[in-house]
């Protein structure tokens, strides 16, 4: 009996549980992927994402291509589009790995339930994280608040099972159903494309992940702990985009980080790195407890924080353009390469919400049109975090200096000086500071403030000043979420 295998966001044919199971059947495997536009609720791909995946797709095809099988695209309404596979193939079974995005959640579920009265075995696997998200709990047996104790339980808990190799050819079907043209769906940015540092910055699909895994092993994961800070420097994995689009699975890289520990027994980055995929279980876990996470406030004194609506201000921090370089760079690295230093996101993120009081979803909304990372679970919580009413959250008195930060994460300017050329001749001491430099050495540099470069937008001691004051101004306590008897985590 055939069966469709029902890809998402697990490209990949490497330790992909759902595509093993198929196999083990016995019987022929469709291969399909479905864009559906509402499937995932309120927050359809980003601009960047589609880019993303119209070329994850397309590796995909090729390596299914190449062990004699093939990827049928379908657009529509996933229940629709089954529904109508089922009925021209004759499938006996659709196999998928789990989303934990609510929306999806709620629709597979549906999903699920009506096959299977149907007498058609819908069965889902386990195949984004490293733990299901329901099955870490507290003592208590409700879901954590707080990364340490979370992280801790899975450690106890063990048993990350070892990866497996991808199959080397698939059984196919005597007649494939029609596929949409890759083309024809219009993912990629025509006018004007603005797709060209992404093109130089990044090789999306399974090839391209392992070969970025295995770089990172190379050049990155000794001293990570310590490099992974300096934007100026190549200390971070930058995997996030191949493990949000599933082209490597969390366990091949778990595995990949354990026999590099094993090889160098006094390499104490590994558990470091491992702890960053532990950040990225824990944003999982919280969504799937808080759904509302991506929408409203952990922490519900901040309901109602008064929040400014400075669409100039707003528009200069999107643009690069605050007068404050680090920041600024970090801004332009993300319009030009879809990614983002994650110390210069924190840096960026604190100046949105604590420099310019402009609502953390604002942000959360840029990040989530312009990151070719963009994952509802991590984009949420994290910005939640910086803000301080989500989990686990810095403390709201926490606010970035910019030109600290600066100073210290990008010591000599190189990052600056990447992205934001027109400050490149500006000696060291006055790089993160051009509003204080003398005017000679302005001059000498190139730079007219307020004309090649903007003046600071606020004056980060006054906006620090204003904050610190809102915050204090909050309830000192939380009320229980709308909608909901559980305690709010915080």
């Amino acid at each position: 009996m055939t069966d469709l295998l029902w890809f998402r966001q697990d490209l990949r044919l490497d330790d992909n549980p759902a595509l093993a199971a198929a196999i083990r059947r016995g019987g022929p495997v469709i291969p399909i992927f479905i864009l559906d536009p509402k499937g995932d609720g309120d927050w359809p791909s980003g601009g960047a994402a589609r880019w993303w995946l119209h070329h994850s797709l397309a590796a995909l095809a090729d390596a299914l291509t190449a062990r004699g099988s093939r990827l049928v695209l379908r657009r529509g309404a996933a229940s629709e589009v089954l529904e109508d596979l089922i009925e021209q193939t004759g499938a006996a079974a659709i196999l998928w790995n789990r989303r934990h995005e609510p929306a999806s959640a709620e629709r597979d579920a549906a999903l699920q339930r009506d096959l299977k009265q149907r007498g058609i075995a819908a069965e889902s696997f386990s195949g984004a994280l490293l733990f299901e998200p329901k099955e870490i709990r507290t003592g208590a047996g409700t879901p954590f608040k707080v990364f340490t104790p979370f992280w801790r339980a899975c450690m106890e808990r063990g048993g990350i099972a070892e990866p497996h190799a991808a199959p080397k050819d698939m059984p196919v079907p005597r007649r494939w159903p029609h596929s949409d043209d890759l083309a024809g769906w219009k993912l990629l940015p025509t006018n004007p494309d603005w797709a060209g540092g992404l093109r130089q910055a990044w090789t999306p699909g399974e090839a391209g992940a392992r070969k970025r895994l295995s770089a990172f092993l190379r050049q990155g994961l000794a001293g990570y702990e310590t490099r992974r800070d300096r934007p100026d420097v190549d200390g971070s994995s930058a995997l996030s985009p191949h493990l949000h689009w599933g082209e490597i699975g969390p366990r091949r890289i778990w595995q990949a980080v354990e026999h590099a520990a094993a090889e160098a027994p006094k390499l104490r980055s590994a558990a470091a790195y491992q702890r960053e995929l532990g950040w990225r279980e824990f944003a999982a876990h919280l969504l799937v407890a808080r759904p509302e996470l991506p929408a409203e406030p952990l922490d519900r004194r901040f309901a109602d924080y008064p929040w400014e609506t400075d669409r100039k201000a707003l528009k200069a921090w999107q643009q690069g353009r605050t007068g404050y370089p680090i920041v600024d760079a970090g801004m332009r690295q993300l319009w030009q390469t879809g990614w983002m230093h994650n110390r210069v996101r924190m840096i960026a993120a604190s100046f949105l919400i604590k420099d310019l009081r402009l609502h953390w979803r604002t942000g959360e909304s840029w990040f989530w049109d312009t990151l070719v990372d963009a994952d509802l679970a991590n984009n949420a919580f994290n910005w939640q975090w910086v803000a301080g009413c989500g989990a686990d959250a810095a403390p709201y008195f926490r606010i970035f200096n910019p030109v600290l930060q600066g100073e210290k994460f990008d010591p000599d300017g190189a990052y600056v000086r990447r992205f934001v050329s027109e400050l490149s001749q500006l000696p060291q001491k006055w790089i993160h500071k051009p509003w204080q430099a003398p005017a000679a050495v302005l001059d000498e540099a190139g730079v007219t403030l307020g004309r090649t470069y903007p003046r600071p937008i606020v004056d980060h001691g006054d906006a620090r000043r204003l904050a610190l004051a809102a915050f204090e101004a909050l309830p000192k306590s939380s009320p229980a979420p709308r909608g909901s008897s559980a305690p709010a985590a915080g």
